[in-house]
């Protein structure tokens, strides 16, 4: 969800206008998504929890909305922490579209940290390394829980033609669809696009397993 900044400037408007403006957009791709079935959808909200967090929060749960966080949640500030976890607490029961928010997230991160993760455990005797496998890693990434920890597909948006360390294990097999959009100018119409592309490819998962 790309492209907050450049589109402010296109429009003379100030930076936190375009995060506003990219903020409604997630709000409106959002309700698509739920009306075309999308079960998770995984962005980048930080304007949500700290300009609209607790204002939204009504609508969302009105809408059976689920809002999970994944990152690393130490290093932001206190407030920013508590309004998460109320967020996430607060929602967690319900049952409609789960919207995964990424913040201070980077798909490195999130294998190193896994790493350690199961390192510690190793060193503790809690695991063997012989019982390592791709599916103990993935319990330790942070979509782990997810009903849909891999992504069937990406849409990335603003012109960019690469995934910039977002989420490099869970989409090895994802199909990408490259939007030369800026974000806030992503609407309905172009999602369906993405959605009429994505259905006219063949997924292939590798290792000459063809699906």
């Amino acid at each position: 969800m790309d492209g907050h900044r450049r589109w402010a400037k296109n429009n003379m408007l100030t930076e936190e206008q375009g995060h506003r403006a990219g903020g409604k957009a997630i709000k409106e791709l959002a309700k698509t998504c739920s009306n075309f079935g999308v079960k998770e959808e995984v962005g980048f909200l930080m304007s949500f929890f700290h300009e609209r967090g607790k204002e939204d929060l009504d609508e969302i749960m009105r809408n059976e909305i689920r809002v999970s966080v994944m990152g690393d949640k130490s290093k932001l500030p206190q407030s920013l922490q508590s309004l998460i976890f109320f967020a996430e607490e607060y929602t967690k029961a319900n049952k409609g579209m789960h919207i995964v928010v990424a913040v201070n997230y980077g798909g490195r991160y999130d294998i190193i940290a896994a790493s350690k993760k199961i390192a510690t455990k190793v060193r503790d005797g809690v695991l063997q390394v012989e019982e390592i496998n791709e599916a103990i890693f993935e319990q330790h990434l942070g979509t782990n829980g997810l009903e849909f920890p891999n992504p069937d597909l990406l849409i990335r948006t603003s012109g960019e033609s690469r995934v910039s360390n977002f989420m490099l294990w869970q989409l090895a097999y994802s199909e990408l669809y490259f939007a030369n959009k800026l974000f806030p100018d992503f609407g309905e119409d172009d999602f369906v696009e993405a959605l009429r592309v994505f259905q006219k490819r063949h997924r292939r998962y590798g290792g000459g397993n063809n699906k």
